[in-house]
């Protein structure tokens, strides 16, 4: 089933807006595919794309990516109080691998949404986490890229 909504997370965003990062190819290949579909992210995956891309000196690329959401680009799913509790569940969960606030909040995302469709760069984490508790997610990063 193709869901309407798709979940981006840090990953994606920055491989798309740093040409040095090595999936930034890949990223390109699939935003043709996945163009279609409307995107959505929460502000702990914005604020982690921006320390990632500051880090790696293209603060500018913040801007063209704040521009892209000013535009309807993609939506912002916004946490509330009421979202705490699961967070902090998530974080107990999961906190071996561990897991850190920006992917808390795409689980909470995914369970609101009531799917698991996502692209993230991230293999390994978005193949152990679960949201509702026993749901895998779809990463169409590595599925798409992999038929």
């Amino acid at each position: 089933m193709i869901h309407k909504e798709l979940i981006i997370d840090t990953g994606f965003f920055v491989a798309l807006f740093f040409k040095n990062d090595q999936f930034h190819k890949k990223a390109l290949q699939l935003r043709k595919t996945i163009n279609h579909r409307k995107w959505i992210t929460t502000w702990p995956v914005l604020t982690e794309v921006g320390h990632l891309l500051m880090a790696r000196g293209a603060s500018l690329e913040i801007v063209r990516l704040l521009q892209i959401y000013e535009a309807g680009g993609f939506d912002i799913f916004c946490l509330s109080m009421n979202h705490i509790s699961q967070i902090t569940k998530a974080l107990e969960k999961y906190n071996k691998l561990p897991m850190d606030l920006a992917d808390a909040s795409l689980v909470i995302l995914a369970e609101e949404l009531g799917h698991g469709d996502i692209v993230s760069t991230d293999a390994r984490d978005f193949e152990i986490y679960k949201w509702k508790n026993h749901k895998p997610f779809n990463n169409l990063f590595y599925n798409q890229l992999l038929q």
